[in-house]
């Protein structure tokens, strides 16, 4: 059996776990109302440093879910998304609408990622 490895656990959750060769972060948000540009860059300077913990970066990406707040605001966060994943290695990737944690936030962002 393989050991689970968790950081930056409290009660409710902890922001990575590394099972086997598989690595899942928590949902990124970014900082309430700031644009949906600047909470989308926010998330992902926030996964890029999540997963710099754990020895692997964005090339390693496998799937993405993104929660927006408002899909009116899907081409918006699209164009920061799309300068920020490496040419040739997008992940599998869903987006949808949902109400986030407070009414400021608009985008979160879920990944998982492959180990070395």
């Amino acid at each position: 059996m393989s050991d689970i490895v968790r950081h930056h656990t409290n009660q409710r959750m902890s922001q990575i776990v590394v099972h086997n060769d598989t690595i899942y972060l928590a949902g990124q948000v970014g900082t309430g109302g700031d644009s949906v540009a600047d909470q989308t860059r926010s998330c992902l300077e926030k996964i890029d440093a999540r997963l710099a913990e754990v020895g692997v970066d964005k090339t390693r990406l496998l799937q993405a879910t993104v929660w927006l707040a408002d899909m009116a605001d899907f081409a918006e966060m699209n164009a920061v998304w799309d300068a920020w994943v490496p040419e040739g290695q997008a992940p599998t990737r869903a987006c949808g609408e949902a109400k986030l944690a407070t009414p400021e936030l608009t985008v979160e962002i879920i990944v998982v990622a492959a180990a070395k």
